[in-house]
């Protein structure tokens, strides 16, 4: 990967594809949440359209779809970290999905559409905080900033 082609990304990231910045990683995350959840709602819609139930009945936790594609990728250019990563990534796992199961509880009397859409953005964002910082730390890198 050229200089060039790398400064075009975002989130930014550096000569070994890993993710330079929590804030623009946090950004993406939360795009990819939005976007998952519009796309959620008009296959829901489409499908209440069609007669097949009420809308919100579709499970909100499909909105991880676009956030989980990119720390997968992240997860990935760690490779040199090697069983570290594991290890952050079971516990980010661990966390964001505690609380985001806890948030969505708390929102169960919503459709299920808001309340797991609720909980999947809360799970995401535990985990990609949880992952960004221990990661770095686990690995002796910057916790908030890796050097390009």
């Amino acid at each position: 990967m050229t200089d060039e082609n790398r400064a075009r990304t975002f989130p930014r990231r550096d000569k070994y594809g890993r993710v330079i910045s929590l804030v623009e990683l946090v950004a993406t995350m939360i795009v990819g949440l939005v976007v998952g959840v519009a796309v959620l709602a008009l296959f829901d819609g489409l499908l209440v359209a069609l007669g097949g139930g009420s809308f919100g009945d579709a499970s909100g936790w499909l909105a991880v779809v676009l956030p989980l594609m990119i720390l997968v990728e992240d997860f990935r250019a760690w490779r040199t970290a090697g069983g570290r990563r594991w290890i952050c990534a079971a516990v980010a796992l661990a966390l964001g999905a505690g609380v985001g199961l806890g948030a969505a509880a708390l929102t169960g009397s919503l459709p299920n559409l808001v309340s797991g859409a609720v909980g999947a953005a809360v799970a995401v964002l535990v985990y990609t905080v949880v992952w960004f910082v221990w990661i770095r730390w686990l690995s002796g890198d910057e916790p908030l900033e890796a050097k390009p």
